[in-house]
């Protein structure tokens, strides 16, 4: 037995690395578990490099500022800023008799009824939304990194499993080939060892390639600032707790669009007209040379008539619009409902697999030693070796990507709850 626990400690040490949220590993597999580098970097920590690389956390800081812009803008005593208006008349080319005009003033836009408190609202509405919005490309990039991270995990697993096949098998054919010499065993014994190392480095070859592969795809949402090579903490997230599972952040980002929609149309309503314009005016002027300059004061209204059809047009988009986001809405909501029922049953499914794969691994850690000790002592055949030995390996590759399916598994929960990496 003391050698099957050689064969299994590093088996241990991978498992142990990527100690799952779904359960502490038993006592004995921790004892053997390393310290993770100081430099390891948790899906959290990956998470939140990828997210600064993203457009929309670098113009975050504008959009916050564009939404403060026009809340204050609705809060000023005019809807749009003032203009300033200077003429200037004379009959210096028809006459020059000495007439003189100079004419300054200002226009001042007017609020039209309901227009003020409408785009209030509409401001409020969208500094709400560019708060939501946000959430919702975090989780929409969150399930990109969920999926690379776990797709990286399963190939780091399978590679370090890879490796310690293809030494188990070497040590194999190096005792086969010591007894071959001794006589105890036929050649064809030692064709069937070294036969399974050639099977044993391809294994190790093709894993290691596709762990290079997973590995690049997580850098490229990192852009190599968090390397995955240094990457080395497996911990899985916690299981969702009734408290967290709050208003989901693409529900809320389509609510508020919504929001932001009809109070677009109720902003409109009350726009059936350009604004109206205050002028106040001052005219200096005579009328011949010789006479004195007389001066007066101008205020004046300026009223426009209704837009007509283009009115009709921006009123019509504007309720198109909200009807197209209450209906993905509607459908939104209910994928969101379909995905968490789902996703709760595959949690379960992941943890009754991981169950019945470490009972498996445990029979077939057993059974390797039983089978290495007899071997060793001549009452078992090569073949039932190295099938023992095959079953072994397989066991222990199921019972460690059963226990990645299970933190996978739970990371799709919390993604269709609407949770980030924790």
């Amino acid at each position: 037995m003391r050698l099957s626990e050689k064969k299994t400690a590093p088996l241990r040490l991978v498992l142990s690395a990527i100690a799952l949220s779904c359960g502490v590993l038993s006592a004995h597999a921790q004892g053997h578990t390393d310290a993770a580098p100081g430099g390891a970097a948790s899906l959290k920590e990956v998470f939140e490099t990828a997210w600064q690389r993203q457009p929309e956390a670098r113009a975050l800081q504008s959009r916050r500022d564009a939404a403060q812009a026009q809340a204050k803008a609705a809060g000023l005593l005019s809807p749009e800023a003032p203009s300033l208006e200077i003429s200037q008349r004379s009959d210096r080319t028809t006459g020059n008799n000495g007439a003189r005009e100079a004419e300054i003033g200002i226009a001042v836009p007017i609020w039209l009824p309901g227009q003020r408190t409408a785009s209030a609202e509409l401001a409020q509405a969208e500094i709400s939304f560019v708060e939501r919005r946000v959430l919702a490309s975090q989780l929409r990039l969150a399930s990109s990194v969920r999926d690379a991270w776990w797709s990286w995990q399963r190939a780091r697993v399978d590679a370090e499993l890879a490796r310690e096949q293809l030494t188990n098998a070497r040590r194999l054919a190096a005792d086969v080939a010591k007894r071959t010499q001794a006589g105890d065993l036929a050649r064809s014994d030692q064709h069937q060892a070294e036969g399974a190392v050639a099977a044993a480095e391809a294994l190790a070859a093709q894993a290691q390639a596709a762990s290079a592969v997973a590995s690049a795809q997580l850098a490229a949402l990192t852009g190599g600032v968090a390397a995955p090579d240094s990457i080395h903490n497996g911990t899985g997230e916690p299981s969702p707790v009734p408290s967290q599972t709050a208003r989901h952040p693409l529900l809320a980002e389509l609510e508020d669009r919504i929001a932001v929609a009809e109070r677009t149309a109720n902003l409109i309503n009350t726009q059936k007209r350009a604004n109206p314009e205050l002028t106040v005016a001052t005219t200096r002027d005579r009328g011949a040379f010789g006479e004195r300059y007389g001066q007066t004061v101008l205020i004046g209204v300026r009223v426009p008539f209704g837009a007509g059809p283009r009115y009709d047009a921006r009123v019509a988009t504007a309720q198109a619009e909200a009807i197209e986001v209450q209906s993905q809405l509607t459908l939104e909501r209910d994928r969101i409902q379909a995905d968490q029922r789902g996703a709760a049953s595959r949690v379960e499914a992941a943890r009754t697999q991981l169950d019945a794969a470490q009972r498996r691994a445990r029979l077939a850690r057993e059974s390797r030693g039983f089978f290495d000790k007899s071997f060793r002592l001549g009452e078992t055949d090569l073949p039932t070796r190295l099938r023992i030995e095959a079953e072994a390996v397989e066991a222990e590759r199921q019972e460690a990507r059963s226990r990645i399916d299970l933190a996978s598994a739970i990371s799709a929960w919390r993604q269709s709850l609407g949770l980030l990496p924790q």
